[in-house]
């Protein structure tokens, strides 16, 4: 029987800096979006995060796994899969790289998958870790085809997927798809629309399935805070954090928000200035994060 990795790793998620900003800014002059799914899984005999980070320009298609390095968190080992947009519907392969010195293999097919606008595929795809002869991490829904390709068996250890990051560009709307259930199978459409010039206070809508689920208004005031809203009867938290819409350089400023089930605190212990963007969010079990970058 399949027992699922508890994730007791609390993560730190600190708003961009400048610097981090402004290398985003450089890097996607192409209006390149990305995501970022972070799982824990038991790789080559210890259990680490494992990050996969879809990448999407008008010009490229990539896919960059990364397995953590204990010894050096600076250095993950990784496995980059670009997929040039030209040839994408056609690709399945494999690759192979070391972790502490034991093979990983990992398997793609991307030959049926099917997109939205996201870099992630919605379905009909899947991408396989497999180590000491196990699948450790299979990310899509095709199991059985998955199963077949590699014959290889499940991990008795389940992976468990932890956390969600986007990058998404826009003027007054962010779209996004968010699942909040246990077994991450139901998405929800998330739609965040702002009004920010005008001569009325700026404000901020977030819609959850065509549902209007906060409004936001004085976000002179009001450009930092959470709520809790219901989704399916399930409790959700939104943070929302939109300072450097209102006061940062318009080229380099990003808000975020968060959508997570459960609590959520606001550490402000790097420092205690609203001004600021050095502080950080501390967060324990699964969220959805995303970064909004707008563009003129």
């Amino acid at each position: 029987m399949l027992s699922r990795l508890q994730s007791s790793t609390t993560f730190s998620i600190p708003k961009l800096s400048s610097s981090s900003s402004e290398k985003l800014n450089n890097d996607n002059k192409t209006a390149q979006n990305s995501i970022t799914c972070i799982y824990l899984a038991k790789v080559a005999e210890l259990y680490r995060k494992v990050t996969a980070i879809w990448t999407k320009s008008l010009v490229n298609y990539s896919l960059t796994i990364n397995v953590e390095n204990p010894s050096d968190e600076h250095n993950p080992y990784t496995c980059k899969i670009d997929l040039k947009s030209w040839q994408f519907w056609g690709k399945k392969g494999l690759k192979n790289f070391d972790v502490d010195n034991k093979r990983v293999d990992v398997f793609w097919d991307f030959r049926q998958a099917k997109f939205s606008s996201n870099p992630e595929p919605c379905s009909d795809y899947y991408v396989v870790l497999v180590s000491d002869e196990e699948i450790v991490l299979l990310i899509g829904d095709l199991k059985n085809e998955a199963l077949k390709r590699t014959r290889t068996r499940p991990s008795l250890t389940e992976a468990t997927f932890v956390c969600k990051k986007e990058h998404v560009y826009g003027k007054k709307l962010f779209v996004t798809k968010a699942s909040f259930d246990d077994e991450r199978k139901k998405e929800h459409s998330i739609v965040i629309e702002n009004s920010l010039s005008g001569p009325g206070e700026p404000e901020l809508w977030i819609s959850i399935d065509g549902m209007m689920a906060t409004r936001i208004m004085n976000l002179n005031w009001r450009f930092r805070g959470n709520e809790t809203v219901s989704v399916d009867n399930l409790p959700i938290q939104i943070f929302w954090d939109v300072h450097d819409w209102l006061y940062g350089t318009p080229s380099l400023s990003h808000g975020l928000f968060i959508f997570k089930p459960g609590e959520l605190t606001y550490d402000e212990g790097c420092s205690n200035n609203n001004d600021s963007t050095e502080g950080s969010l501390s967060c324990s079990g699964f969220c959805h994060i995303l970064y909004g970058w707008r563009t003129e």
